[in-house]
């Protein structure tokens, strides 16, 4: 997948403004930012459902605005709300988005993987949301896509079908299918994503690696404790080891309330859309003062998606 330059005008408002992106094939990437960000219109473009205001877009080799049936046959997409009838059941709602396929997955299969063999003969509309939701995913799977868009997938489940679900993504990746996905759960982002976006404002702030996304400086770890006097104390350091060791020394045995904190991937998104926020509200600099802009990154080498 390739973007280069996407934006998206709504009434003088860019909703998406300038997004430069390559998403690998055969990678999970998950696009993060708050309400708002652009993360709907920019993954709807992607999948060809809504047009753009400018840019180039490639996925699948295909520009999405031209997209045909066979290019859509190669996709599988999974919205925040799923329109499929409730009058049918299970099984014969997904026999019947099988056959819009040229290479479907076995149903039984699609079932199981999704843990609605209990269900497969209940109708939609009998099911809890979670359930459905569920029915909302195996629709997703059940073309056997190439790239699979995921978005906002777990909403609704409990903690026990969000593990399940997990591992259903996994053993998809390891097929080969390409997925992008958008969640609020940062904690499912980091435990399925190779790499993630975040956007806010239209914009992508940063792009990298799960353990590297926001930097170095975004992940020095914190130490804090009390003293004797119950004063507390708090310092970030690259050598958490190190400063324990001074401290357990310095007072003469173990300090009070002792936690070495490091940044989860929760903390460097928060920090990065806060910076944005706070660097929004700051007033534009006078006429005249230059501004200094960074390199480009170099596109990756890894064939596109």
């Amino acid at each position: 997948m390739r973007i280069r330059g996407l934006r998206k005008v709504y009434g003088g408002i860019a909703a998406v403004d300038g997004i430069d992106l390559d998403i690998r094939r055969g990678e999970t990437f998950a696009l993060l930012g708050p309400n708002g960000a652009g993360k709907s219109t920019t993954v709807e473009i992607l999948e060809g459902y809504r047009s753009r205001t400018a840019g180039e877009v490639e996925v699948l080799g295909v520009d999405p605005a031209r997209g045909g049936r066979d290019w859509k046959s190669r996709i599988g997409i999974v919205l925040q709300t799923g329109g499929e009838t409730g009058l049918l059941t299970v099984r014969e709602v997904l026999h019947h988005f099988a056959g819009l396929y040229p290479n479907p997955r076995r149903i039984d299969d699609v079932i199981a993987a999704v843990g609605l063999e209990a269900k497969a003969n209940v109708r939609v509309a009998k099911l809890s949301g979670g359930q459905q939701r569920r029915v909302d995913v195996a629709l997703g799977i059940v073309g056997r896509p190439e790239l699979l868009f995921l978005d906002e997938p777990t909403t609704g489940f409990d903690p026990e079908a969000r593990q399940q679900f997990w591992e259903l993504i996994r053993s998809l990746k390891a097929e080969g299918t390409t997925i992008l996905l958008t969640t609020h759960y940062l904690d499912e982002a980091a435990r399925l994503a190779d790499r993630a976006g975040v956007i806010a404002g239209g914009r992508l702030l940063d792009v990298g690696g799960i353990q590297e996304i926001g930097g170095a400086e975004a992940r020095v770890p914190v130490v804090r404790w009390n003293d004797a006097e119950g004063r507390p104390h708090e310092v970030r350091t690259h050598e958490p080891g190190r400063v324990v060791a001074s401290i357990v020394s310095a007072l003469g045995g173990e300090p009070r309330a002792l936690e070495v904190i490091r940044p989860t991937l929760e903390d460097v998104y928060l920090g990065l859309v806060r910076g944005a926020e706070a660097a929004t509200a700051t007033p534009d600099p006078p006429s005249g003062t230059a501004i200094a802009t960074p390199a480009p990154t170099p596109d990756a080498e890894e064939p596109a998606a």
